[in-house]
This record gives C-alpha cells, sequence and structure tokens, in this order.
C-alpha cells in the first residue's frame, strides 16, 4: 500500500511543483493587492456662477414656399377694429386687427407706477429714516411672520385632507377591483362553467387573431391592477393621518399611480368586451345580454376612479403649492427682517445699489408690459394679400385664433416635432434656424403655424410646426434641409451648475463640496487635484435646466466652491496588477490537464 502511494507522488511530482509555485505567486498578488495604497481619487473643482439659462426644443425639417399662411393673435379679447377685406394688398406691419387690451393697459399703469415707486424709494432711501418709515417695515416684516405660519398651517391642513383623500379612495377600489374580476372571471355569459373572459375570446372565432389580443391585454392590465392595488392597500393600512409627512406624500403618489392602472385595466376591459359585441354584430349574431350590463358597470367605474384621480391630482398640487409659499414666506421674512436693519443702522452704498437695482427690474417689467400690449395689435409679418378674414368686429378671440389668410411667397421652414415637445411651443416664440448645406449661416424666425391634429407614423405622433424667417437669404432654396431651436423659456442672472455636479437620492438633489479652501489656480484644472479631507455634501433646490446646465433655487450662492467630475483610476491600477505574471495552465480558469 505504501510503495503504491510513493510511486504515485514521484509520478505526479512535476505537477505537485507546479501547484506549489501557484499558490506562492497567486498568495504574493492576493498580499500585494491586500497591502497595496489605492490609487487617490482627482477631482475637478469649480465655482458657482451666475449667468443665463435658455431652453429650447429642437426639431429638423425642410424649406418651403407657402401659398398661404394663417396669421393668428398672440393674445386674448374682444375685437374692436378689424380694418381688412379679402383681396386687399397688405405691407409688412400693416394692422390686421386690434384686440381690446384693458387688461394689458392695466399692466403697463402698474409697472409704471410699479418704477414710480421704486424711483420715489431710492429718493426716500437717500434721506434719513423716520419713526414712521421704521414702523412700516417692523409691520411688513411681522406680516411675512403671519403669512408663514399661515402657509405652515395650511400645509398641515394639506397633509390630513391628502389622507383623507387616500381614504376615499380606498372605500371604492375594493368593490372595483372585485367587480373587474367579476366582469373577467365570473361564468355568467353563454350559460357555461367558463369564465367570461374566455367566453369572449372563443364567441368570436372570425376574428380570432384580434380577439385573443384583446384577451392578452384585458388579461395583462387587470392582473397589474391586483398586484398594485394589494401592495397599495398594504401600505395604506400600515399608514394613518399621524404618519411622517414623507409617508403621507409617497402614499399619494402611489395612489395616484394605482388609479391610473385601475383606470388603464378598465378601459381595456371596456374595449375587449366592445370589441366582441362589434364582431358579433358585423356577422349578424346577436350578443349576449350580459354584455351590455357588465359595460354599463365598467362605466361606473371609470367615472368613479376618474374623480379619484382628479382629486389626487388636486390635493398633491395643493401640498406642493403650500410648499412654495412657505419657502416664498421665509424668503419674504429675510428680506423684511435685512430692511428692517438697514432702516436701523446707517445707509451704506451698497443700499444705494441695490435700490438702483429694482429700479432696473421694475424698469424692465414695464418693458415687458409694453410689449405684451404690442401683442393686442395683430399685424402682416410680411407682404401679401388677404385670401380670407375668419373674423369680425365684435368677436371674441383667444390666442392662436386665426385673423386672417395672407397669401405670400415667403420662405418657411417646417419642422417637425414630437407629442412632448409640441406641448412647449406657443405661437409667436422666437426659433434660430441653422442649414446642412450652408456652413455658418443662421437665421432668426417666429413660429407662425402649429398643427392641431398629429400625424401617427409606426406608433409615434409627430406635430408640422410652420417658423417664418425673419430675414431672406437667397442661398437659402426650397427643399433644402433646416434644423430649429426653438427658444421656450429663458431666466437671466440665475444661479447655474454643470449638469454633470448635480447628484441625486431619491427626491433630494445635492452637490459635493470640497472641505478646504481651494486656490484659485486649482479650479477649473481638467486633470483634476487631489484633497485632503473627505468631501461633504449639499442639498439643494433646482429650477429651470436644459441639456447642459441647471438652475439652483436653494443651497448654494455665487462663489461657492464644488465638484463637477471626479477621476479615478484604481480600476486601470487594479487591471495591471492582475496580469503581471501567468503560468501555463495554471490561472483564473484553474488547472489544466490531468
Amino acid at each position: 500500500m505504501f510503495k503504491k502511494i510513493f510511486q504515485f507522488i514521484l509520478k505526479h511530482k512535476i505537477l505537485i511543483s507546479l501547484i506549489g509555485i501557484g499558490l506562492i505567486i497567486g498568495g504574493y498578488f492576493v498580499f500585494k493587492s491586500l497591502t497595496s495604497t489605492p490609487a487617490a481619487a482627482h477631482y475637478v473643482i469649480a465655482t458657482v456662477e451666475k449667468g443665463t439659462l435658455i431652453t429650447s426644443v429642437s426639431g429638423t425639417g425642410q424649406i418651403s414656399v407657402t401659398n398661404q399662411v394663417d396669421v393668428k393673435a398672440k393674445a386674448s379679447g374682444d375685437l374692436y377694429n378689424v380694418p381688412i377685406v379679402a383681396g386687399q394688398e397688405v405691407k409688412t406691419g400693416a394692422i390686421l386687427a386690434q384686440i381690446n387690451a384693458k387688461d394689458a393697459l392695466k399692466s403697463v399703469r402698474d409697472a409704471k407706477a410699479n418704477l414710480d415707486s421704486a424711483k420715489l424709494s431710492l429718493e426716500k432711501l437717500q434721506e434719513p429714516a423716520d419713526q414712521l418709515s421704521i414702523t412700516q417695515a417692523q409691520n411688513a416684516l411681522a406680516q411675512a411672520q403671519e403669512a408663514k405660519q399661515q402657509a405652515e398651517d395650511d400645509l398641515k391642513k394639506s397633509y390630513d385632507d391628502g389622507f383623507n383623500t387616500v381614504s376615499n379612495v380606498f372605500l371604492q377600489l375594493p368593490n372595483i377591483i372585485t367587480g373587474l374580476e367579476d366582469v373577467l372571471f365570473g361564468n355568467e355569459l353563454g350559460g357555461s362553467s367558463q369564465w367570461n373572459i374566455d367566453y369572449y375570446a372563443n364567441a368570436v372565432p372570425f376574428d380570432e387573431a384580434k380577439i385573443f389580443e384583446y384577451k392578452e391585454l384585458t388579461l395583462k392590465s387587470a392582473q397589474a391592477a391586483r398586484a398594485e392595488f394589494d401592495k397599495n392597500f398594504s401600505d395604506y393600512k400600515t399608514a394613518n393621518r399621524f404618519s411622517d409627512i414623507s409617508v403621507i406624500e409617497a402614499l399619494l403618489d402611489e395612489t395616484y399611480n394605482t388609479s391610473k392602472i385601475f383606470s388603464e385595466a378598465i378601459k381595456n376591459t371596456n374595449n375587449y368586451i366592445q370589441f366582441y359585441e362589434d364582431a358579433l354584430a358585423r356577422h349578424n349574431q346577436k350578443p349576449d345580454s350580459a354584455a351590455n350590463t357588465q359595460l354599463a358597470t365598467l362605466n361606473t367605474y371609470t367615472g368613479q376612479v376618474n374623480t379619484h384621480l382628479q382629486n389626487l391630482l388636486s390635493i398633491i398640487n395643493t401640498i406642493a403649492s403650500d410648499k412654495t409659499s412657505i419657502v416664498n414666506s421665509e424668503s419674504t421674512i429675510i428680506e423684511k427682517s435685512q430692511s428692517l436693519a438697514k432702516l436701523q443702522a446707517d445707509i451704506d452704498p451698497l443700499d444705494l445699489k441695490t435700490q438702483e437695482l429694482s429700479i432696473q427690474q421694475r424698469q424692465n417689467a414695464l418693458w415687458d408690459a409694453s410689449e405684451k400690449l404690442a401683442d393686442y395689435t395683430v399685424r402682416a409679418p410680411f407682404d401679401g394679400v388677404i385670401a380670407v378674414v375668419s373674423v369680425k368686429k365684435g368677436d371674441s378671440i383667444s390666442s392662436g385664433t386665426s385673423i386672417a389668410t395672407l397669401i405670400t411667397q415667403q420662405k418657411t421652414a417646417e419642422i417637425s416635432l414630437n407629442e412632448v415637445d409640441v406641448s412647449k411651443i406657443k405661437i409667436g416664440q422666437k426659433a434660430t434656424l441653422t442649414f446642412d448645406a450652408i456652413d455658418g449661416l443662421s437665421i432668426t424666425g417666429e413660429v407662425a403655424e402649429i398643427d392641431t391634429l398629429g400625424t401617427v407614423t409606426q406608433g409615434v405622433v409627430t406635430y408640422n410646426v410652420k417658423i417664418i424667417f425673419d430675414t431672406q437669404d437667397e442661398r437659402v432654396k426650397l427643399g433644402m434641409s433646416a434644423s430649429a431651436a426653438i427658444i421656450t423659456d429663458s431666466k437671466q442672472d440665475v444661479l447655474l451648475l454643470p449638469n454633470s455636479a448635480i447628484k441625486s437620492f431619491g427626491t433630494t438633489s445635492y452637490v459635493e463640496m470640497p472641505n478646504e479652501e481651494i486656490p484659485a489656480s486649482d479650479l477649473n484644472n481638467k486633470s483634476g487635484i487631489t484633497l485632503k479631507n473627505p468631501l461633504r455634501q449639499q442639498p439643494i433646490e433646482i429650477g429651470l435646466a436644459n441639456d447642459s446646465q441647471t438652475e439652483v433655487t436653494d443651497g448654494l450662492k455665487e462663489g461657492d466652491q464644488i465638484i463637477t467630475q471626479t477621476i479615478n483610476s484604481n480600476a486601470s491600477t487594479t487591471q495591471t496588477q492582475s496580469s503581471a505574471l501567468r503560468i501555463p495552465g495554471i490561472g483564473g480558469g484553474g488547472f489544466r490537464g490531468n
């Protein structure tokens, strides 16, 4: 026995040696990886700056010459003057219609009054503060504090109303899910023992593929409704009106989503039964009378669920509005407190500068109101002939109403947008056009028309938007491809961050900041720098955003230093070490051979 063991050891001594070498080398690299120091992270750091944020919607299309363009109003109101007739030639800027501008005139008047008030405030600021001014500032501060308290009380009530709204939903949802399942999985149809959902499918053999498609969709949506209901109902039972506000908010959102899923399941079931009835009618067959009863039941469920959706959405919006009111009140309290402190202290040059800035803001508001006032006069955007006058004096119109059809040879760009982007577009918005065939050419334009009905292609809905050129360029030819960027919103003098700097955790947005002062020479270093101290996280509130930048409304101030990029070389270092040495037959795949 011992002799055989000895012969086996001699025969396999080479393999044993290789195993030993492999274990020694493997142990060395494990030890080295455990004791080696990981490569230090490098950070690209920048400062928070103010600037202008512009959001736009982009699309592509082609250049065309239209024979007619509908000139539409940019404002709403009653027409008091329509001085044009069909066949009349008009020049660019000619008045086509005038709308009663009572409200717009009031806005201009109020803006002018606010500007005058700001100027008087500047004059008053330059004089020593009297006791009356101090008393008024104290009263303003007290009113702001009362407004915040009222907003907080309103928010508490809204959360209570929100829980009541969810409770009302769950008074009916159990009956609805039970009723829906009775419609699908009962067996009162056709006098047979099969489920109703199977009966409907089997009763339409001549449209078998379509009816089974409806059946599958109905079954999946009903199962999804049941699963969502069970989870939502469980969460509702574990919560109460004294739960944390985050729990109530999550319950509201979850119940709103559940109600939407219920609505879809009811709709699919309704479509399924309706297809069954229509299919039988097309083949001169009479559907089971119980089908109409089930359709009536489903219509009742649809009304109930839609009511719940409206109530849930209303309370969710109310809570958001109350939160905004609290934030605004806090800002007002800070402002009024500072105003009172300044009145009681010596006036410094910064106060004068602030008031001058206020005057400029009021002046801008007056300019904006004056521009809106101009929208109440509809003018010809280019030379042409009036083909049709669509309105008459005394008509009440809304923004976007066609005033007249103008025949022209004006070049336009017809851009195609999807249903999400087109919802952000309005008549009169400015756009910038570029052309694939003409390098460096950029022409401004204005949105003149938006399709009311979209075009469906392979399930995708698109809308054509017509953009009229502000200027003509002979290099632009018919049929050329064009790209348009339509400006949808803009904000000036706001705090801006690159999108790469913003992180999120749940519903909270935050940025990472160095916990030490960074010299100006190290800012925006694309290779990154190392830091001595751990990073700190700063929660922020964000506002408007585009593809590259986001507005910060709270949590940061101009000049704050933030991390915009983290550069970490750990992965490449680890890869280099793991591939340093290999012995044939030994490695990650184990031993090879015997």
